[in-house]
């Protein structure tokens, strides 16, 4: 067990999205290795981006097809590396026999390795405050890494709307224990806050939530934050999140288990957000956009019940700035770059 060696190997899961293609390029820049783990290497559309990159010309970078679905798939590409950054998702949430079928394949090929020392796994914010009972944030408003929701409530279940939280709680628990039980590497969690900032890849403006709603914003139109009715955003920049999982892989003082929140503290309304377009970049010209509410009408009456419970929390990032020596961008920073991405990939602005 122990942190990566200068110039080691790393493999990553999902490098093609938008998380994992960024830990792809800072671990380049720091100088490793990478086996960049794509559903399907041949997909050009999905990992042109990545073959841009100037370690794919030297070889320092390789992409390696791997169905996260098929038990075995990392058997090979694990081997001879000192470190991997599990990113990706699993298909679906909502079966927590199948997801953690999927963890138990993905435990083995580390086994398997005989090499690998230190796993990061990313999780999410979700796993910290995804309560199936809104007042529980009123009762517990602290969000630290020592939060999680309440697991005892009844109604907490995938078909509840509470997988993803499920999953990924699973996720954490499931490669700290075996790796304490294999005795020869750690399991580090990250939990990023709302990932805001630049896309690599035009493919990547549609696969998460927040890059998507900058893009639909800019095209006039956006809804209320459906990952927790009527939250504010609580941020962090995709490159805060990609360096926080480097300095994971590198770190002489994360313990097995230990889980670290990756988010700025910024907190802001959807609104706000749209808003500071115009403020950020008035050279687009930006019209705003028209705000859509997707939420039944029961969930709507209920709306300064959770504007509450959110306006009540504590964002905490302690941790991860004294552990991991960690500084976050602000969100008017993230924003700007994030919109200047889009537009570089094609997204048109709806304009006065």
């Amino acid at each position: 067990m122990g942190p990566m060696p200068q110039n080691g190997t790393v493999a990553v899961t999902g490098s093609a999205g938008f998380i994992g293609g960024w830990i792809v390029r800072t671990l380049l820049d720091k100088g490793y290795r990478v086996r960049a783990c794509v559903r399907d290497a041949n997909d050009g559309v999905k990992t042109g981006f990545l073959r841009a990159m100037p370690g794919y010309a030297s070889g320092r970078l390789t992409l390696h097809s791997a169905d996260l679905d098929k038990a075995g798939c990392f058997d090979t590409i694990f081997k001879g590396c000192q470190g991997v950054a599990h990113v990706s998702h699993v298909s679906t949430y909502n079966d927590q026999d199948y997801v953690q079928k999927v963890y138990d394949h993905i435990i083995n090929s580390i086994n398997l390795s005989e090499s690998v020392s230190r796993v990061v796994v990313t999780s999410s914010i979700a796993a910290v405050i995804g309560e199936t009972d809104i007042q529980e944030l009123v009762r517990r408003p602290v969000c630290d890494e020592d939060r999680y929701p309440d697991e005892t409530n009844p109604q907490r279940s995938a078909k509840g709307g509470q997988g993803y939280s499920i999953g990924k709680i699973l996720l954490e628990r499931a490669f700290a224990d075996a790796a304490e039980a294999s005795g020869r590497w750690d399991a580090i969690t990250c939990c990023p806050g709302d990932n805001v900032g630049p896309i690599l890849a035009t493919h990547q403006k549609e696969v998460g939530p927040w890059q998507h709603n900058v893009e639909t914003m800019l095209l006039g139109q956006y809804t209320e934050n459906v990952i927790g009715a009527y939250r504010p955003w609580w941020t962090v920049d995709v490159r805060d999140t990609a360096e926080a999982h480097v300095r994971m892989l590198e770190s002489e003082k994360v313990k097995n288990g230990e889980r670290f929140i990756a988010w700025s503290t910024d907190s802001r309304e959807v609104d706000d957000v749209c808003a500071s377009i115009d403020r950020l970049l008035p050279e687009l010209g930006f019209a705003g956009g028209t705000k859509v509410d997707p939420f039944p009408a029961p969930i709507q009456a209920r709306k300064a019940e959770f504007q509450a419970a959110w306006g009540g929390c504590e964002l905490r990032n302690e941790r991860i700035r004294k552990t991991l020596g960690m500084e976050f961008r602000p969100l008017d920073t993230s924003l700007r770059d994030c919109v200047e991405s889009l537009l570089v990939h094609g997204v048109n602005v709806k304009t006065q």
